[in-house]
């Protein structure tokens, strides 16, 4: 079992922004301060979804910043496609983002070569944790990173733009031994709402895609540099 994910140092937040689909995106999120930045494929009617040329074109200028790490976002579960995909783009940070069993990050583990850091979305609805006891199983199979994430009331997951509850997150944490990174309606102000969360030894970042736009749907500067710096992300923090 080769994984890519390296533990950061306890202080070091990462600020992870989703849904880059042009070279002028990705250069953008290098430039605001941004740590990961998520390119979505095998997202279904995803506003974000990008072909896979597409992004292995935007993984290669993410890296070429030296500043962001490209991630790729998906609802695929056949590992034999995540497997050339990971391939063919370079990608060594993969995000399921939908409901794949354990059995799929155990064979991703064995079937790709290279490091490879896998982040598991967990989901929330009405604040209780549907993979709830899949979970040990899911640290068993090799997930390196939980992502806690919102699902709306008609089943939506993903970029929903809905809050968590602090203490809905605070009754899932114990579950789980890995770092953890938290979605659903950040904003640069409400970090406070999270005290207790971003105190967790475990807490490791944010991620985000509704709060990183304007309201025409395109990403804002000034939204990602004030969410780094009310959240005191990781490159905020070491500029500052």
């Amino acid at each position: 079992m080769r994984t890519g994910f390296k533990r950061h140092k306890a202080d070091r937040k990462l600020l992870k922004v989703c849904g880059a689909t042009t070279k002028a995106d990705v250069e953008l999120l290098a430039g605001a301060g941004a740590d990961l930045v998520g390119l979505w494929h095998g997202v279904a009617d995803g506003p974000a979804e990008v072909s896979v040329d597409e992004v292995t074109t935007l993984a290669e200028a993410a890296r070429a910043t030296g500043r962001l790490e490209p991630t790729l976002v998906t609802f695929l579960s056949d590992v034999d496609t995540l497997r050339q995909i990971i391939e063919r783009t370079g990608i060594s940070w993969i995000q399921l983002h939908a409901y794949q069993m354990p059995g799929v990050i155990a064979a991703l583990r064995q079937s790709v070569s290279t490091d490879l850091t896998i982040v598991k979305v967990l989901h929330l609805k009405n604040g209780k944790c549907l993979e709830r006891p899949l979970i040990k199983a899911y640290e068993r199979a090799g997930v390196d990173v939980f992502l806690l994430d919102v699902v709306t009331a008609s089943g939506q997951i993903g970029s929903t733009g809905q809050r968590l509850q602090a203490s809905d997150v605070a009754n899932v944490v114990p579950t789980f031994s890995k770092p953890f990174l938290l979605a659903g309606g950040i904003s640069a102000h409400n970090s406070a709402d999270y005290e207790t969360v971003v105190q967790h030894p475990q807490f490791h970042g944010i991620d985000v895609d509704t709060g990183a736009r304007n309201h025409s749907g395109r990403f804002e500067r000034k939204n990602i540099t004030d969410i780094s710096r009310g959240w005191r992300t990781a490159r905020y923090v070491e500029v500052a």
